[in-house]
């Protein structure tokens, strides 16, 4: 059985990207990078769903009950 080692994180990161820049160069490895990023979600947004799914009485008894 073979024991297998991992990169350290930025090593392998630094890595990609070098790879990325030199197959596709430096704006294709831009765009690639940035399709991979989730977008948020606008706070407001995000705070009017939680508080849709939000059981209020849940929630008081459990930050206001010692």
């Amino acid at each position: 059985m073979t024991t297998v080692k991992y990169m350290d994180e930025d090593i392998l990161i630094k890595k990609t990207i070098e790879l990325l820049i030199e197959e596709l160069g430096p704006v294709e490895a831009i765009r690639f990078t940035n399709l991979l990023k989730v977008k948020r979600k606008d706070s407001v947004k995000r705070h009017r769903e939680w508080q849709k799914m939000l059981d209020k009485t849940e929630f008081f008894d459990e930050v206001f009950t010692d």
